[in-house]
């Protein structure tokens, strides 16, 4: 069975599994993040493990700066870049419905056509649903430009999607990538914490190395600015969905109103974090990374900082005749972001947390095995 296996194997796996064998016989990068000792755990790597150890790498490059036999060594190695492949292509195999993950090929223009498409649809749902004076009229609500069922109904449609494709892809990922025991609250409370604090991409504790032997923190603090900003708009969402069910409050709200003051600081923290994310793509050392994938990253960065800025535009003129426009153009954007999420970098948060989560109950299992 596991030579049938070898020979399906692809070009992605084979090179991964080169890679992690020499790393496992040398040994020397087992202090630098999670990646190295969940290798030394294994004699053998199969794809389901490559995939799993691809996904758990949070390519903070510091293996690449240490090794002895990276480039221009014969051999070669080169962890951060192998892995990244390999993980761009577990996004592809697992993405559902079947057949879907064939965007992951063209991720920046398929990333591009959905905010364009998502731009039209709103655009014209809006022009459709109001003629052009009331349109371009100022307003007392935003329901008075887009009635509150269309926003529910195209808003819940595709999250809802966006969630149930993403769920089924964590399902066809923790299939062959999963802990198969040992996954109980400690596991589950552990994982949270390094998803949380983003602690792998420390490195070993002193940072990345983004361009050089030099370490920093530049790349997780601009990410958990970017998650922090994201989790903020997300709240502001819900409280404003209360705010409209529950007290029959509706928007736009006072400037220091819950909702409104979540969405500003929210929004400046996403376009901090998409901003600076985005410019490291640029002058961070190529090698590390797999520059076929820098389309489809810098394409979600974007979308992100287009989502934050349009927000913010959208409060600042909401009580003039520009709001019309510039909620069509905000909502065409969050619209686009839905549509694009399973088939996007987005999905890494699910596939790194479910790598950490085997991760921590790898380490409970070898803790009670009193290894």
């Amino acid at each position: 069975m596991q030579g049938t296996d070898f020979v399906q194997d692809s070009d992605a796996v084979l090179a991964a599994r080169r890679e992690m064998e020499i790393c496992n016989a040398c040994r020397y990068c087992e202090g630098f993040c999670a990646v190295f000792p969940a290798v030394e755990l294994r004699r053998e790597f199969v794809a389901g493990d490559l995939k799993y150890l691809a996904n758990l790498c949070h390519g903070c490059r510091g293996c690449y700066y240490a090794c002895q036999y990276a480039p221009p060594h014969e051999w070669g190695i080169n962890v951060p870049n192998t892995l990244a492949v390999l993980r761009n292509e577990s996004y592809e195999e697992y993405a559902w419905p079947p057949g879907a993950g064939a965007v992951f090929q063209r991720n920046g223009t398929v990333v591009s056509l959905a905010v364009a498409l998502g731009l039209a649809l709103v655009l014209i749902l809006s022009i459709g649903i109001n003629s052009a004076d009331n349109f371009w009229n100022a307003h007392a609500g935003f329901y008075d430009v887009f009635p509150l069922w269309i926003m529910q109904i195209v808003g819940v449609g595709s999250f809802g999607f966006a969630l149930f494709a993403m769920a089924m892809g964590a399902r066809n990922f923790w299939r062959d990538a999963g802990a198969k025991s040992g996954v109980g609250p400690v596991a589950i409370a552990l994982a949270l914490k390094d998803m949380i604090t983003l602690k792998n991409l420390g490195g070993g504790g002193n940072g990345c190395n983004d361009n050089s032997e030099a370490f920093s923190m530049r790349r997780r603090y601009l990410h958990q600015t970017m998650a922090g900003g994201f989790m903020l708009c997300f709240a502001a969402t819900c409280t404003g969905f209360v705010y409209h069910s529950v007290f029959d409050w509706a928007a736009p709200y006072a400037f220091f109103s819950a909702p409104v003051l979540l969405g500003t600081v929210g929004g400046v923290l996403m376009l901090i974090g998409t901003i600076g994310l985005t410019a490291m793509k640029f002058v961070d050392d190529p090698m590390p990374s797999s520059r076929a994938l820098l389309g489809g990253d810098v394409a979600m960065l974007v979308l992100l900082a287009m989502i934050a800025a349009t927000g913010l535009a959208l409060l600042a003129v909401r009580h003039t005749g520009a709001m019309g426009f510039a909620m069509a153009i905000h909502l065409g954007f969050i619209l686009a972001f839905f549509v694009a999420m399973p088939y996007s970098k987005m999905v890494h948060a699910v596939y790194r947390g479910l790598a950490l989560l085997r991760r921590a109950a790898e380490r409970n299992m070898k803790i009670q095995g009193g290894e």
